[in-house]
């Protein structure tokens, strides 16, 4: 017979040596068996990070009560602005939180066991240690989608160049982004902690003059994804909500939706009018407030791009650009706002 917890699991990890199963799991450790042993068992204590986690990271846990990865609050904001406010207390509790919030993840998801991702549970990451990073089975799992295949070039472009000089996930994408800083959010364009090409990459620093001048040029106008995302990434092209999604990958250059004076990356989020009718049926009344393309940074950069190469690239063919004529029909007339 194997068990989960091992000696040698206890001898390396602190959680393990000083805590029992039932300081985390509750239970009746008294029990001699199954059953009454598991009367009042909690399977996933860090659901309640305070209660479970905050023992001794008192802090952490606390701001990860507030975070975007516990609160999924990025998913009920994102598309509030399209209802009034009848159809958002409709979205809120029969849209979120029966679906969206089965997103949020607590502290193991991420530091002993990999999330469970459309109900496909790949168990402990290692045996019960708790694990303080392992990107593939966490962050690869959650954001497999598109974020992760686009940086490893599993989607079929050209990995990353962070990738391929050995960078993952928490090289960029720090543990206070992570955990949060106690301050709730709306959108994950709200991090004030997320990172930015030029904590690495001094613009003043660049080598070649020309290099120099081209970003001094474009530093206030262009995003660096705009210039230095080296090939096509997923574009979503069918609604999720109950019929399955297809995707394309293509480069969408146009205006950012938050910041119209901004030439950035864009990616197609098709939330057409009525994606949550069969559910609950808000009908967005206010479906045009929002576009349907919205700025991204794809992860798979690349130093030299057809871009970078060649100017007539953007400023003479315009190639990538985003045409009033293929924005496909019955999306937002907001997306015209957006062809620069």
């Amino acid at each position: 017979m194997s068990y989960v917890v091992t000696q040698e699991a206890i001898d390396e990890d602190l959680h393990l040596h000083y805590l029992s199963c039932s300081d985390c799991h509750a239970g009746n450790p008294g029990a001699v068996d199954q059953a009454a042993a598991h009367t009042g068992l909690i399977s996933r204590p860090s659901d309640d990070p305070v209660a479970a986690c905050g023992t001794c990271h008192e802090e952490t846990a606390k701001n990860y009560t507030l975070s975007l990865h516990y609160t999924a609050a990025g998913m009920q904001h994102g598309v509030s602005a399209r209802f009034n406010a009848d159809e958002k207390k409709i979205f809120d509790q029969k849209v979120f939180e029966q679906s969206c919030r089965s997103c949020h993840a607590s502290c193991g998801d991420c530091h002993v066991k990999s999330p469970v991702v459309s109900g496909v549970n790949s168990g402990l990451m290692d045996n019960h240690r708790f694990v303080a990073r392992a990107e593939t089975q966490t962050c690869a799992l959650c954001h497999g989608g598109r974020v992760w295949p686009e940086f490893t070039g599993d989607y079929g472009g050209m990995p990353d160049i962070h990738y391929r000089k050995g960078m993952t996930c928490v090289d960029c994408h720090s543990g206070n982004q992570m955990h949060g800083d106690g301050t709730a959010l709306t959108s994950r364009k709200d991090v004030t902690t997320k990172p930015s090409c030029t904590e690495c990459h001094n613009l003043a620093d660049l080598g070649k003059d020309s290099t120099k001048e081209a970003h001094a040029i474009h530093e206030d106008t262009v995003s660096c994804s705009a210039c230095h995302t080296a090939t096509a990434y997923r574009q979503c092209s069918s609604c999720h909500e109950g019929k399955g999604a297809t995707s394309s990958p293509a480069i969408i250059l146009g205006r950012n939706p938050r910041n119209l004076d901004q030439l950035t990356t864009l990616r197609l989020i098709p939330t057409v009018r009525d994606t949550f009718l069969d559910h609950a049926k808000p009908t967005m009344s206010n479906y045009d407030a929002l576009p349907n393309y919205w700025d991204a940074v794809p992860h798979n950069v690349a130093k030299r791009t057809d871009r970078t190469r060649d100017c007539n690239t953007c400023h003479g063919e315009h190639t990538y650009y985003l045409e009033a004529d293929r924005i496909p029909e019955g999306l937002s007339t907001y997306n015209k706002e957006l062809v620069w």
